[in-house]
């Protein structure tokens, strides 16, 4: 395995294009440090080399690094306060809302489809049922939880949606687009494993559904862009990470063939 594309590298930090699949760090139980992006990165940058924040394994997209203590608190700083800009790209599965567990006021519009722009508000913490997971607390045992979602478009009962965290809980994204009936594409702990982007469900007169594989077989989320104040320079710095192929092909797949008359 080798080191992910670099996004932005100079005598502070390292940005990185995290692939989907790719842990940031090992796990506890995880000898094998190698098959992380700090495994990968150390042999190279030393062992003070630090991740700033964290991405999901199944995510792909933008990894910030600091090469020294004082580029990883300067950075860490700017998570901690909040004043870092983050945004996620994100294909969600848009269900109908259940009558018997509605989504929050504001999150849905027309016939149940979600709203154009909208705001989860909701606390998140470990769920005690399910090592490795996290759930909604809707009155106590969870920290504060803000994320704003705009769809970018609709195919049908999907979704393209710009995604920002304004906090830094544990899989966010992809809990709070859970509790609003919507949840990412694929997405084993949140989502229904039966829901497939199947060009066959688009395209009249599809053959080959036998050996049809889905347009996007990872969990759809990607880290697109960091916006943060460089620890060396004090200048404002954007990083962004390219679309992965594969959303890149499902989506020019979907505007052809999921919006005809």
């Amino acid at each position: 395995m080798t080191l992910p594309d670099i996004l932005l590298e100079d005598d502070d930090l390292v940005a990185f294009d995290k692939p989907s699949g790719l842990p940031v760090a090992p796990g506890p139980a995880d000898r094998k440090a190698a098959a992380s992006l700090l495994g990968l990165a150390r042999p190279r940058y030393g062992e003070a080399f630090a991740a700033v924040h964290r991405l999901d394994t199944e995510a792909s997209g933008v990894v910030l690094c600091a090469k020294t203590k004082a580029a990883l608190d300067f950075l860490s700083g700017q998570f901690q306060s909040k004043t870092v800009r983050k945004v996620q790209l994100a294909v969600a599965v848009v269900a109908l809302a259940d009558p018997a567990a509605q989504p929050p006021p504001g999150t849905r519009g027309a016939a149940g489809l979600l709203a154009p722009e909208f705001t989860v508000d909701l606390d998140i913490g470990p769920d005690p049922t399910a090592p490795g997971r996290v759930r909604i607390y809707r009155r106590s045992g969870g920290k504060p939880g803000l994320t704003t979602f705009r769809v970018l478009e609709t195919f049908g009962r999907f979704a393209w949606l710009e995604c920002r965290p304004l906090t830094g809980r544990t899989h966010q994204v992809r809990v709070h687009l859970a509790a609003v009936g919507a949840p990412v594409l694929n997405d084993p702990l949140y989502g229904d494993a039966e829901e497939k982007l199947l060009l066959s469900d688009f395209k009249r007169g599809y053959k080959g559904r036998e050996a049809e594989r889905p347009l996007i077989g990872r969990l759809a989320l990607h880290g697109s862009l960091l916006g943060f104040t460089h620890p060396g320079t004090r200048a404002p710095v954007e990083v962004v990470a390219p679309l992965p192929r594969e959303f890149e092909v499902a989506l020019r797949t979907l505007r052809r063939y999921a919006r005809r008359p």
